[in-house]
């Protein structure tokens, strides 16, 4: 079994990397839509990042976003994200490969740089698309030079399960509660959403030009094949605990698993007229708790466990 502190590190250094690339996309959407004045993606895209009341404070679109990339001071910004990533990686440099240290790394360098302002500065949407380029290229080192065996795992159930919850949060924003009795109406901010989601193409192919809420609530909650819908997030997963419970003598392993595996079923079985009737409040609403619950679970099992569970009997 690997060590709860190398399991630890890896799994927060998927969560961190799905975040700041979920981060960035977001914030180059509301850029560009809020240059182009066009619809309600911009208000969606801050709640779902938990900023709504920026732009009443007087600050410009420019403003939010360069926060949301280089504010050393929140939290949930790119720079602390990635920063967090890196260190992870670092404690850990024995399990991932040179490849991916280093696209980390370079990554690292390219948002830490005394440089970085004044690159967003004068053009910030190519310098959001170097970040997610950035982002996408670890993830390719990640997947196509490390050993797909525990420790990949422990990194992609982290980039998983912070998807679930992170697109679950946009959906929340753009037609649930979240949205505040505003859910997104026009065409150009469904197209925003879609491109918040990188879904915009593959949704095309499946729904052809139809774009509704209904129907971009089916494909992102719902779809079997598009990485990033909740349903396919939730069924690696489960995927990842499956093959994880396999390895050592953790007492309590298969308690995230069956978690996962309850709610990757609520999401398969789900019925899609039923919540197209009733709105997908309340599914969104369960699926960012049980991720929630999946998360602690996999600290009970795999990191924060008792020592007698590995004492021999």
């Amino acid at each position: 079994m690997m060590l709860a502190r190398v399991a630890d590190s890896l799994y927060w250094m998927g969560r961190y990397i799905e975040r700041a690339e979920h981060v960035s996309r977001l914030s180059d959407v509301m850029l560009t839509a809020s240059l182009d004045a066009t619809g309600d993606a911009p208000r969606a895209a801050r709640t779902a990042l938990g900023a709504p009341e920026d732009i009443d404070e007087g600050k410009t679109a420019v403003d939010v976003a360069l926060g949301l990339i280089l504010d050393r001071e929140d939290p949930g910004s790119v720079i602390v994200s990635v920063a967090r990533a890196r260190e992870n990686a670092r404690q850990v440099r024995d399990q991932i490969t040179s490849e991916t240290w280093e696209r980390l790394n370079l990554l690292f360098l390219r948002i830490t740089s005394p440089d970085a302002k004044r690159q967003f500065d004068q053009r910030a949407v190519t310098f959001l698309h170097e970040v997610i380029s950035d982002l996408h290229l670890f993830k390719g080192a990640v997947d196509s030079t490390m050993s797909h065996g525990e420790g990949w795992r422990f990194l992609m159930l982290g980039i998983y399960l912070e998807r679930a919850q992170l697109i679950a949060r946009l959906l929340d924003a753009s037609f649930g509660e979240a949205a505040q009795g505003s859910p997104l109406s026009d065409h150009l901010s469904q197209m925003g959403l879609l491109r918040m989601a990188c879904a915009l193409e593959p949704y095309l192919r499946v729904y052809t030009a139809d774009i509704q809420p209904r129907l971009i609530q089916e494909f992102l909650l719902f779809n079997e094949d598009f990485p990033r819908s909740i349903r396919f997030s939730t069924a690696r997963i489960e995927e990842h605990l499956r093959a994880l419970a396999g390895h050592g003598n953790v007492q309590a392993s298969g308690a995230p698993e069956r978690l996962a595996g309850r709610l990757s079923s609520r999401l398969r079985f789900a019925d899609l007229e039923e919540t197209a009737t009733s709105g997908a409040g309340g599914l969104l609403a369960t699926v960012s708790q049980d991720c929630g619950r999946i998360h602690e679970a996999i600290y009970g099992a795999f990191v924060a466990y008792p020592l007698e569970q590995h004492l021999p009997t």
